[in-house]
């Protein structure tokens, strides 16, 4: 969990509290449910309440939301409650954990602390509690000065239950030596292979490391703050992890995990004051600290020119390996206003077709994207402003940074042009009026980095006025140009060359260090790591009490599922629509899909690219720029994407296609239709010119997308031999499109590729295919009835549209790897099952969940030290998997697989165990929807709610004998397929290889 983006634990669903009971017992849990639930009135500025002191209260109408600042007035603990109405209530607790060294002290001890705690002294309560919880989501992370652990739910006794493990978790954790060494890193013996270094932490940065582009950023950024705690790795340095100690994480976490240096936040509906009353009586014992101080400004050194070496890219990139970018000091982050402001600055600099750098240096193929660190950065004490490119040609070096400089000078004397800067502030004002489910968390997370900078938080929710500043600001941009660029006295040039040993050379400094560590120990010590070591395997292998963690029941699971009105009509005399009149806060949801069945499977590679193409191509008569601005104008974006599904009694018949998804204030309703409508009927895919640098951007992101999301290639590669629409996601979306894609740029013949993009054009966007979804308020409905009618006048009717369906499907195994220049690895196995109808379909999905928390956790895990692995079913798809992430040993991991099959053979199902499975799988069922999503299910896949209301009985009548039943039918014994990505160094002889 390293960085501004959550990367370690798991993201979980909720449920609504059941209303429908009125039994003496269950009314007895709702009045304590809702006592919980109160309003936030009759707290007064300057109250005291269970020890904090109320400093601020403020509404912000725009957001609906009302704002209270309170202070803990023993220890200076601060706490932000967002009093709104939603269900979907938040907590989170945070402390400022700025490092000085790059041996990832914070990401570990973030790790550590989920290890059991005196409260709930049972390994990693964290992850057990994600089968005993609601939770809507659970997670931790840590970023450049902060680490946070927030969760959501709509259950208030899971409320009180989430935060009691937290609060015991951070505060009071066992941090024992042996979770640091599992969490952390530890020196242990292997039989073939000799001392190793193994860890969950240790083996996630591995990972990171050898991702090219994650490099690229986090290098790029320690060459620009020296002499700032941002000159080092918060998520530690493979290299520089094993030089933490157990004495000093402990240290870190008493001086850190302290009120004085801690934020806590709520959000929704849940009363405040019982929840400050929890806290404080866990953090009244503390006293206040002073702050600690960490160099957080960086001393501006004029410009300099920074060169290292990194992974090479993908094969089709060719010589074409550098990455370089420019970064310039920015301002103060504390600065809110002018935080916002360059935001703007740089969409409007960077994004998009009308973007100046866009035009100077994607247009003319200097490269084939932005690099990865490209863009704004607000993330620390002072911000910067990034602009590079990868894909390059060393010798066009000159010329990159030549035409960043003309581009910048020139913005600074033109700025933008007035209606891109009202399209761009147009989006931001929508994006705030869109309702999804997990508002509050968006919330915390864009306040959080400068709060713990000693921000107002409040200062960031108040978007219209900043909006409105903005608007009034003449000459803002070209201010900021000459104050942060032109006489900019803080300007980091950065080049990393694509060295083809760099990860060899990776494997040579892990064995160097290897045996660095070993001529340290003496022959009595190395026997103490041993002893250490089969501690810890004796542990990991333990049976816990987990009777000690707060969970709730089935009890507190609706025994029905929410449904969603929705009418069904017709449009235009034959197209189907489903129409669902909600409280959209005056916006309109469009949702289309043009389905093929499984028609032109040798189109199915190009349909990728397709979507891409037409919001980036322009049309005959509009460049893009031009319809760029009317899009962000007028609607939240328009987006096409690759649609596939399997018929829900027949695996072997499925649906594919295009859908097409957009959304506008009501106001806009018939402009956004005529945006839609001009990019389906007049997109123009001969612009050669545009092509090329698509293909290259798309290329070159996919192929390093493997590095971060193998596993997820992993599944998609072994499931793709066993069903059609496993086959058809293969490549659209796996391993197949990466080498699609590579091939399409290394050939570089366009004109092919344009005439087959019409063809996809003429065969998709078919109106007796389509089928059409509303949703909107009440007083919405007759414009977008008026506007679809109009579009659909002038929607294609192919008079060829009968063709015959693609070849029959047939089902094989094998095995498959595909090997990366990546430093750990994933494995996958995946096994065809039933249909979503089917009746052993649930007890499927219920045997994933107890599987992943009763075995594979533990082994992949904890024991082999892999970042995250599980199980899981796909109940639409059909498909039973088993994968690894950022797996140091992917071929054991194989084998771990077929364990689990024999694990549940022998295990006696313990009635706890079932009800925690089900707890989890109806978390995932009910979670919270945004207004766009409402009614979704049936029309994107046909599950009617009907249907889900039996899937959902089925849960609960699944009982321990039905998952051992369904286990020996379909996976002990049965033909599946496997895949590892991983190093080129695995043995995998026997293996097919799949080259991208």
């Amino acid at each position: 969990m390293v960085g501004t983006v959550s990367c370690a634990r798991i993201l979980q669903a909720t449920s609504r509290a059941r209303l429908s009971t009125f039994s003496l017992k269950r009314s007895s849990h709702l009045a304590r449910h809702f006592s919980s639930t109160r309003s936030s009135n009759d707290i007064a500025l300057g109250q005291q309440l269970h020890g904090f002191l109320v400093e601020d209260i403020q509404s912000v109408s725009e957001l609906k939301l009302k704002a209270i600042r309170l202070r803990h007035e023993r220890t200076g603990m601060e706490w932000l409650h967002i009093d709104r109405d939603d269900a979907n209530n938040v907590f989170s607790i945070g402390f400022n954990t700025s490092v000085s060294d790059s041996t990832g002290v914070p990401h570990i001890l973030e790790h550590t602390t989920l290890c059991g705690s005196e409260k709930y002294p049972v390994r990693d309560p964290f992850f057990k509690m994600l089968n005993r919880s609601l939770s809507t989501f659970m997670n931790a992370w840590t970023a450049h000065d902060y680490t946070q652990y927030p969760f959501s739910t709509q259950n208030g006794q899971d409320y009180e239950n989430l935060q009691s493990v937290y609060l015991d978790a951070v505060f009071r954790p066992l941090l024992r030596e042996m979770d640091f060494r599992q969490e952390g890193w530890r020196m242990e013996r292997e039989k073939d292979l000799g001392w190793q270094i193994k860890g969950v932490v240790y083996n996630e940065m591995k990972g990171a490391f050898s991702d090219a582009g994650s490099l690229f950023a986090s290098r790029a950024e320690q060459q620009m703050f020296p002499g700032t705690t941002y000159q080092y790795e918060s998520g530690g340095d493979p290299q520089v992890i094993p030089d933490l100690t157990y004495e000093q994480l402990k240290e870190f976490h008493a001086r850190r995990y302290h009120p004085s240096n801690a934020r806590a936040y709520s959000y929704g509906s849940f009363a405040l004051a019982p929840q400050l009353q929890r806290v404080d009586t866990v953090i009244s014992g503390y006293t206040r600290l002073p702050p600690i101080e960490v160099p957080m400004d960086v001393q501006p050194f004029g410009e300099k020119m920074v060169t290292e070496f990194g992974p090479c890219e993908s094969a089709s990139a060719g010589d074409k390996q550098t990455k370089f970018s420019i970064s310039y000091l920015a301002n103060d982050m504390r600065n809110v206003y002018e935080t916002f402001a360059m935001s703007v600055f740089s969409g409007l600099l960077l994004h998009g077709a009308a973007a100046p750098m866009h035009q100077a240096l994607l247009d003319t193929h200097m490269g084939s994207d932005y690099s990865s660190n490209t863009g704004y950065s607000p993330f620390t004490r002072r911000a910067s402003l990034t602009v590079g490119l990868q894909g390059l040609a060393d010798a066009d070096i000159p010329m990159v940074e030549q035409r960043i400089s003309e581009t910048m000078a020139r913005v600074g004397e033109q700025g933008f042009e007035q209606r891109r800067v009202d399209a761009a502030l147009a989006s931001v004002e929508l994006a705030y009026k869109h309702k999804t489910g997990d508002f509050g968390m968006r919330l915390m997370q864009s306040v959080s980095t400068g709060w713990f900078h000693g921000v107002d938080p409040v200062e960031y929710l108040r978007v219209s006025e900043n909006v409105e500043r903005l608007r009034a600001d003449t000459g803002v941009f070209s201010k900021l140009v000459e104050k942060y660029v032109t006489k900019s006295n803080h300007k980091l040039k950065f080049v990393m060359l694509a060295d083809p040993r760099y990860m060899q050379g990776l494997d040579e400094k892990e064995h160097e260090l290897i045996q660095t560590k070993l001529a340290q120990l003496s022959p009595g010590d190395l026997d103490v790591l041993d002893a250490k070591n089969a501690e810890l395997a004796a542990e990991q292998g333990r049976t816990e009490d987990l009777s000690v963690l707060p969970t709730l029941t089935l009890d507190d699971v609706a025994p029905t599922a929410r449904r969603f009105a929705v009418d069904m009509g017709v449009c235009a005399e034959s197209v189907p629509v489903q129409w669902r009149t909600s409280a959209t806060n005056g916006i309109s949801y469009v949702r289309a899909i043009n389905a093929v069945r499984d028609k032109y499977p040798e189109l199915w590679p190009y349909m990728n690219l397709f979507c891409e193409a037409l919001t980036y191509q322009g049309t005959r008569s509009r460049t893009m720029a031009s319809i760029e601005t009317d899009m962000r104008l007028y609607t939240g974006g328009i987006s096409f994407a690759p649609f596939v599904t399997t018929d829900l009694g027949n695996l072997g018949h499925i649906e594919a296609g295009i859908s097409m998804g957009t959304h506008s204030l009501d106001s806009n309703i018939e402009r956004m239709y005529a945006l839609l409508e001009e990019l389906i009927l007049q997109t123009d895919f001969t612009n050669e010119s545009r092509l090329q640098a698509l293909v290259a951007s798309m290329a070159t992101n996919m192929y390093n997308d493997v590095a971060g999301s193998g596993h997820a290639y992993a599944r998609r590669l072994a499931a793709s031999t066993l069903t059609p629409e496993m086959r058809a996601v293969e490549a659209l979306d796996g391993l197949a499109q990466v080498r699609f894609l590579g091939d399409m740029r290394r050939s570089g013949d366009l004109q092919h590729v344009a005439k087959q993009l019409e063809n996809v054009r003429r065969v998709v966007f078919d109106r007796s295919t389509l089928r059409t979804a509303v949703t909107a308020n009440a007083s919405g409905v007759d414009a977008n009835q008026r506007a679809l009618e109009q579009m659909l006048k002038a929607y294609p009717s192919p008079a060829d549209s009968m063709v015959e369906d693609g070849p029959r499907f047939e089902a094989q195994t094998g095995q498959y790897f595909c090997p990366l220049p990546v430093a750990t690895g994933y494995a996958a196995q995946a096994t065809r099952c039933v249909p979503f109808v089917h009746p052993d379909s649930v007890k499927l999905q219920i045997l994933a969940k107890l599987m992943t928390s009763g075995f594979l956790h533990r082994e992949i895990r904890e024991r082999n030290g892999a970042y995250g692995g599980g199980a899981s079913y796909s109940a639409i798809q059909g498909i039973f998997s088993f994968y690894s992430y950022r797996d140091p040993v992917p071929c054991d991991t194989l084998a771990t697989f077929t364990k689990a099959v024999e694990w549940i053979d022998s295990h006696d199902v313990l009635e706890r165990e079932l009800r925690e499975a089900k707890l989890s799988v109806f978390g995932d069922l009910d979670a919270p929807l945004s207004a766009a999503d409402e009614g979704m299910a049936g029309f994107m896949s046909g599950v009617s709610d009907d249907m889900r209301q039996e899937r959902r009985d089925g849960f609960f009548a699944v009982e321990a004998k039905d998952l051992k039943d369904v286990a020996e039918r379909y996976l002990a014994g049965a033909k599946h397929t496997k895949a590892v990505i991983g190093p080129e160094s695995l043995d995998m002889s026997g293996w097919t290889r799949v080259q991208v």
